[in-house]
């Protein structure tokens, strides 16, 4: 006999059949982990390996993102091995290239719009990584390149890698980005040095500097917002 209801299905087919009757906006993030996980194993449902990794990133999508196949692996869940978390982390690839898709196509008109997808990108790397958005006339992001990356304690940055860059995209303005892996949003005076210098040099490339935007964990600081760009 066909089993017509979700308590009918075995545990591992419940989210996909939840999907398919009630829509994929209805399912939970740790139903929606389950059907990329597929199955679980004996005394183990892809539901409850779902909610074990949901638990050790602290039910933070962002933080999982930025998980390797090897951090996952190093978590030793017991029936999440290397093959699916293959397929976590380019699921979750998708969804930050989708995002970031959409950010091309959108007019940047505040930090806002562009700061949570570079939280999802940066904020929960632990080594600071210097990246640099590059736009157009019409304030559409061209591109976003990484342009440096450092230890834990900070990173050194390269102006002519910055310009030259900017040159090559046609881009009219750019936007610096950096995350802060302590978690502590404020500048400190080294990113307030830095910040100042390309914002000089850029403006001798006809290029202006619209923000400087620091993420972390616990949010982002927009130098725009603040009034430091001068």
């Amino acid at each position: 006999m066909e089993k017509n209801t979700i308590k009918e299905w075995a545990s591992d087919d419940q989210p996909r059949q939840k999907l398919l009757t009630k829509g994929v906006e209805n399912l939970s993030d740790s139903e929606l982990l389950a059907i990329l996980i597929n199955h679980g194993i004996p005394g183990k449902s892809a539901l409850s390996l779902a909610k074990e990794l949901l638990l050790h990133c602290k039910n933070d999508l962002n933080a999982m993102g930025n998980m390797s196949v090897r951090s996952i692996c190093k978590l030793k869940i017991k029936g999440l091995g290397e093959a699916k978390a293959i397929s976590i982390t380019a699921a979750l690839e998708l969804g930050l290239r989708r995002h970031q898709l959409i950010v091309k196509k959108d007019i940047i008109k505040s930090s806002q719009d562009i700061a949570e997808f570079l939280r999802a990108k940066l904020a929960h790397k632990q080594q600071e990584i210097f990246a640099v958005l590059f736009l157009n006339r019409g304030n559409r992001v061209i591109a976003m390149e990484t342009v440096s990356e450092g230890g834990i304690t900070g990173t050194v940055v390269d102006i002519r890698i910055i310009l030259k860059k900017a040159v090559l995209h046609d881009a009219v303005s750019i936007i610096l980005c950096h995350n802060h892996p302590s978690g502590n949003l404020q500048p400190s005076r080294a990113d307030e040095m830095i910040t100042q210098k390309i914002k000089e040099a850029a403006a001798f490339f006809d290029i202006r500097l619209l923000d400087h935007i620091i993420v972390s964990i616990d949010g982002h600081y927009s130098f725009a917002d603040e009034g430091k760009l001068g």
